[in-house]
């Protein structure tokens, strides 16, 4: 049971993480260049009129981080141990996703390329870490609570 649950819960946080960033491209709507909600089939094509403005992969950087943090904080929500662990899985699956995205896709700058490394695993291994310390917390309150109700 615990496998359907982690695996249910890795994909809710990739699911997050995904719309996140997507939502976040799509805020400012001078960065948007095509009529159709269709981001995968004019992806390139988007990259390639970006190319000079440093301001939008520095955007998605940092929406990336957001979103993974928030990613990583639903699936550490859902699964019951190792939470900061498959918080990290997630991080490490968007980089996967964001390094795919630059192999095929070459008109990212330098410096998100290297970026990327950078944002992925320590937003992630936040969110999880969020988790997890309120989680302790909890706990730590509940143990204390029996001690006083045992005097």
């Amino acid at each position: 049971m615990n496998f359907i649950r982690n695996t249910i819960a890795v994909l809710v946080g990739l699911a997050i993480a995904g719309l996140t960033i997507t939502l976040g491209i799509r805020v400012f709507p001078q960065w948007i260049t095509f009529e159709a909600f269709a981001p995968f089939e004019h992806w390139q094509r988007f990259l390639y009129s970006m190319r000079g403005d440093n301001a939008f992969f520095g955007f998605l950087l940092f929406i990336s981080g957001l979103g993974t943090t928030i990613g990583g904080v639903a699936t550490a929500l859902i699964v019951k141990y190792a939470k900061v662990a498959y918080a990290i899985l997630i991080g490490f699956i968007m980089l996967f996703i964001a390094m795919l995205d630059v192999i095929v896709f070459p008109y990212h700058p330098t410096f998100y390329k290297i970026s990327i490394f950078l944002t992925f695993f320590p937003f992630s291994w936040i969110g999880g870490k969020i988790v997890a310390v309120i989680y302790e917390r909890k706990s730590k309150r509940r143990i204390a609570e029996k001690m006083n109700k045992s005097k």
